[in-house]
């Protein structure tokens, strides 16, 4: 089926039955009423569009951020409506025909079937493609090593791997760790470590206790540096380490108060406590940060206070905001309050912090308030931010725009309140991570991300149209991915209401944008992408019989990858709660099975 998509990379054609490979047909003569020029030329308001789901008859909305004119034309002549037949097969169960009549259905099954880690970009560190000795791996390639695994976290540089295995333990590899060492290491056991982030030459891993570890990301200093003393089970007895790390614990925390969020760049680390409060410290034993991320005025090597390099510091003037979340570029801050209220501070050179930078200085070293209010004046739109994201030179902000009464507007009763879902971006564009069509060197002021802004879908559970906000979205040194929180479906054949042999499984749509100089993009070409496109399935390949539909030597008919949402399943005899996440890295990119 054709589908309308804003712009001409064709993506979020989110409607039900275009999740159905077989069920693309139909619904041309909407395409006729669009003025060529204009579709090209125009993506602003919405337009809706319904597609039949097969013999189930039932139907769903679509918007899509399109075009602000629609051409008068001469009505087209009418058509005779028919109803698709069922594309069973003879012979096939209910469940071989939903594995032929939908991608989407055998990718989510081959998730939950064969979890793992899939990997792309550049391998000069053997990261990647740990076995390989390619320089750069084009499209997704399963790491070995990981077959069958479920991971808490995973983080990758080109140089340096870093995951969490479902027990809490972190695994190194890579030729930053070790050029003797090819396969996914156990460096750190026993802390039940739950979430990590890298700097440029170490790895800082965060307990489930709160207590944030940080090891080098190379071998030999873990092994030749000093051992930690740690208590042991037997009372009054302890014993060296393994291997040498640090501990960063703030000081004068609150009873019950604990970290519970970190956040890297490539000196400088935030930490966030359950109370709310930032602290910020070094996290590269190569360099001090003195590009202001730290957000504390006038803090650089030569005025540090006495104490460990790293030692982490509270931001003074951050104090009775609550911050709820914050994220990490190479050299800038963002924080987030329970208001929706946004705080940068940092290099500015590119304009990340989302404000025009100044002659006078390229970088902020106090957090700055973003004036976000200003994006909307005159819309008779309310914004509040609900996500910040960042790294390498770029940062990006999701916004719920709600629809307000002006005076002298003429809103309709009904809309007021309706809430659109936007994204924003800033910082440096030559290379596309704007994801706003525009190749830009600095973007100082916020720029629209069209593409993913002013999506809506009918959810049939909630009997309503709603809007797609971004799930989530992970920021790599030069390109993004952002995973679209659409309905997703994943109970078929588990009731008598979802038996039905064309009921299928879907995940929700990801989509990817930027730099591709080493193929981190992951759509085997290496042209940068300034708008945001999807790559093929995960596990795509040629059909070498004849089966299930698709002929000798030709692709199935899988057009796009589609994440896996979290459902409990059963993985090696045991029933786990399971999902696919997506992690753009330094020139890489992978996606894991987590947990």
């Amino acid at each position: 089926m054709p589908s309308i998509h804003p712009g001409p990379q064709a993506f979020l054609e989110v409607c039900r039955a275009c999740r159905n490979s077989t069920l693309q047909r139909g619904y041309s003569l909407q395409r006729r009423h669009l003025s060529n020029q204009t579709y090209i030329r125009q993506q602003s308001p919405t337009i809706l569009f319904a597609c039949i789901l097969g013999a189930a008859g039932s139907y769903s909305y679509f918007y899509t951020p399109l075009l602000t004119s629609i051409s008068a034309e001469a009505p087209p002549a009418p058509v005779d409506i028919k109803i698709e037949k069922s594309k069973k097969r003879k012979g096939l169960s209910k469940e071989e025909n939903r594995e032929t009549i939908s991608s989407q259905h055998l990718q989510v099954k081959r998730s939950w079937e064969n979890p793992g880690v899939y990997a792309w970009g550049s391998n000069s560190g053997r990261v990647v493609a740990p076995d390989s000795d390619e320089q750069t791996i084009k499209t997704p390639r399963r790491i070995p090593s990981f077959d069958g695994q479920l991971l808490r976290d995973i983080k990758l540089d080109r140089n340096f791997g870093a995951a969490i295995t479902e027990h809490g333990d972190l695994l190194q590899w890579g030729n930053g760790f070790s050029t003797d060492v090819r396969q996914p290491t156990a460096t750190l056991t026993g802390k039940n470590l739950k979430s990590l982030t890298i700097s440029r030459d170490r790895v800082i891993a965060l307990g489930s206790d709160g207590t944030v570890y940080s090891v080098s990301a190379a071998k030999e200093d873990q092994e030749k540096g000093k051992k930690v003393s740690e208590s042991s089970w037997i009372p009054f007895m302890s014993f060296d380490s393994a291997i040498s790390y640090r501990r960063l614990q703030p000081k004068n925390l609150g009873w019950s108060e604990k970290v519970t969020s970190i956040a890297s760049g490539a000196e400088h680390l935030l930490i966030l406590t359950s109370a709310g409060r930032l602290f910020t410290a070094a996290s590269s034993h190569e360099e001090f940060p003195g590009r202001g991320q730290m957000g504390i005025p006038g803090l650089v090597w030569t005025t540090r206070p006495a104490g460990p390099y790293d030692q982490p510091h509270e931001v003074s003037t951050l104090r009775g905001f609550e911050i709820t979340a914050i994220a990490a570029g190479d050299y800038h801050s963002l924080a987030l309050d329970k208001e929706g209220r946004v705080f940068a501070f940092g290099d500015n050179s590119s304009g990340q912090l989302g404000f025009d930078p100044t002659t006078e200085s390229t970088y902020v070293d106090a957090p700055s308030l973003l004036p976000i209010q200003q994006l909307y004046a005159n819309t008779g739109l309310a914004p509040t931010v609900k996500q910040v994201f960042a790294g390498g030179n770029n940062s990006f902000f999701t916004i719920d725009a709600a629809t307000i009464a002006r005076p002298g507007s003429d809103v309709k009763p009904a809309l007021l309140g309706r809430i659109t879902a936007e994204t924003w971006a800033s910082g440096q564009g030559i290379l596309g991570t704007l994801g706003n069509g525009r190749w830009t060197h600095v973007q100082g002021t916020p720029a629209k991300l069209k593409t993913l802004s002013g999506l809506f879908e009918y959810d049939e559970v909630k009997n309503s149209v709603v809007p797609i906000r971004l799930k989530s979205l992970s920021v790599g040194a030069t390109h993004a991915a952002a995973v679209m929180d659409n309905v997703t479906h994943v109970k078929a054949g588990l009731s008598r209401k979802t038996d039905s042999e064309n009921d299928t499984n879907w995940g929700a749509d990801v989509v990817w944008w930027g730099g591709n100089e080493y193929f981190q993009l992951g759509n085997g070409r290496r042209n940068n992408l300034s708008v945001p496109g999807y790559i093929r399935p995960l596990d795509d390949e040629v059909v070498g019989v004849e089966d299930k539909g698709a002929r000798k030597g030709k692709r199935r008919e899988e057009h796009r990858f589609q994440i896996t949402p979290k459902h409990r399943v059963e993985v090696a005899g045991r029933v786990v709660g399971v999902e696919q996440r997506v992690e753009c890295g330094r020139l890489v990119s992978c996606v894991y099975s987590g947990v």
